[in-house]
């Protein structure tokens, strides 16, 4: 019992090999066609077909269920969608008000922004996580918080108090007013 678990014979890691190495190919070429945005994080959407991508590579080269064909053409078939909705949602905006979701400001300073943070589906415990990976020492140095549209986090932070951020980044932020408005108080 254990054996059949454990071993397998060079007949089989022969297809692995030579799967991996079609679906491997297969990647390179679609990701010279599509653009660096392929694997990134822009939007949910982008993460969601990264994730699609790697589940089609891992059940085609480990299982003769997908066949060889139908991996490489449900990669096709992902990575033009990708690019259909990059086009469509830089064509007509309210498509990506669809799509995305919208960056939230979740704290300025040291005032957490409880609504945002809830909207953003965030706890303090996850906040407080995301500051220490952003080697925030002390709440003087965070200028803000940010909840962005790919699910990442973004501590805005300076070590002296003369920084300010320029408004064309938080340009589409929720919230963003009351930084403005904070600051200006």
């Amino acid at each position: 019992m254990l054996s059949e678990w454990t071993a397998t014979g060079w007949e089989q890691i022969t297809l692995i090999a030579l799967s991996a190495s079609a679906m491997y190919i297969t990647v390179i070429l679609l990701t010279r066609l599509a653009g660096v945005r392929s694997f990134s994080k822009m939007s949910g959407f982008d993460f969601a077909v990264t994730v699609a991508i790697g589940s089609v590579l891992g059940s085609v080269i480990l299982s003769k269920n997908p066949p060889l064909a139908h991996g490489i053409a449900a990669l096709v078939f992902l990575f033009g969608l990708q690019i259909g909705m990059a086009v469509l949602r830089s064509r007509f905006p309210r498509l990506q008000l669809l799509a995305d979701n919208e960056p939230r400001l979740v704290m300025i300073g040291d005032q957490i922004q409880h609504d945002q943070l809830r909207k953003a589906k965030m706890t303090e415990d996850d906040l407080w996580a995301k500051l220490r990976e952003a080697n925030a020492f002390h709440f003087s140095q965070v200028l803000a918080v940010i909840a962005e549209t790919t699910g990442d986090v973004s501590v805005l932070h300076a070590t002296d108090h003369k920084h300010d951020i320029q408004p064309e980044l938080l340009k589409g932020v929720i919230g963003a007013d009351r930084y403005r408005t904070n600051r200006s108080s």
